[in-house]
């Protein structure tokens, strides 16, 4: 069953700050979903600090020579 007295221009203005805050909470979500990927990317790289490294893409062993 439906409500008998259903205004739906009133009941959006009504929900306006809900929706706005939900809209801006999903936006702050993302922006630091890219900053955490951006981060995470940024600190990827090379193995550093082993004397005994393996190539990922070959499996070959390497010497470091420090």
């Amino acid at each position: 069953m439906s409500a008998p007295d259903t205004n739906v221009e009133r009941q959006a203005h009504n929900h306006r700050p809900a929706l706005s805050g939900i809209t801006i909470a999903v936006l702050f979500a993302a922006i630091l979903s890219v900053g955490l990927v951006a981060w995470v990317v940024y600190q990827g790289g090379e193995p550093e600090g082993a004397a005994l490294q393996i190539d990922g893409r070959t499996g070959a062993a390497a010497t470091v020579d420090e």
